[in-house]
């Protein structure tokens, strides 16, 4: 673990499937129970992966192996384990974020708050009024003033997650890329500066 740089990564779905290091037996028992409410095969490949994936970049950040780089969730609104934020167990200054969308999964590690968020590059977010409800005034106009507003509008939302998981703090440094090969618009919002890397073997 460098302890200053956050590291981040983007896949399909298929791609973090196919890895040889990790597979559905690294995940929890809390895991495959929310696993087995979900119906459509897809969405649970998505979810699936972006479990998988985190686990991948949590032990790239730390130097863990993936099998102890599990994640836990923690809801503070209700009090109760399995859902909410994420966090890595026993190192409580490591963040850890997770994202999945449509056959897309994004993950981030790093020193203090972290928050990832991926969508379709081909995706458009909306309706407008909702858009202006929850993002910035001046963002949403500055972005549909621009010649593709609905792709603005996109990376201004997957921004907008990121900060959002990350827990919106002052200081959080923004990395956002377009990820042409797999059509995906990512944002990681850290504490440290981030740095991607690719989910081969």
């Amino acid at each position: 673990m460098n302890g200053r740089t956050a590291v981040a990564v983007v896949a399909t779905t298929a791609e973090v499937l196919a890895h040889p290091e990790l597979h559905e037996g690294l995940l929890a028992p809390w895991e495959r129970r929310r696993l087995d409410r979900i119906r459509l095969p897809s969405r649970r490949d998505d979810v699936v992966a972006a479990r998988l994936l985190v686990r991948l970049c949590v032990a790239r950040y730390t130097g863990l192996s993936p099998r102890a780089s599990a994640p836990a969730q923690f809801c503070a609104a209700c009090g109760r384990d399995g859902h909410g934020r994420p966090y890595l167990p026993g190192h409580p200054r490591v963040g850890v974020s997770l994202s999945h969308a449509d056959g897309l999964v994004a993950a981030a590690a790093g020193p203090g708050a972290v928050g990832v968020d991926v969508e379709p590059a081909a995706r458009r977010p909306g309706p407008l009024p909702v858009l202006r409800r929850m993002l910035p005034e001046t963002e949403v106009r500055e972005a549909t003033a621009q010649p593709d507003p609905g792709a603005a509008l996109l990376r201004l939302w997957v921004r907008g997650e990121a900060l959002l998981k990350a827990g919106r703090g002052d200081g959080l440094r923004l990395l956002e890329w377009t990820d042409r090969p797999r059509a995906a618009v990512v944002s990681v919002a850290s504490a440290a500066p981030a740095t991607t890397f690719t989910a081969g073997p």
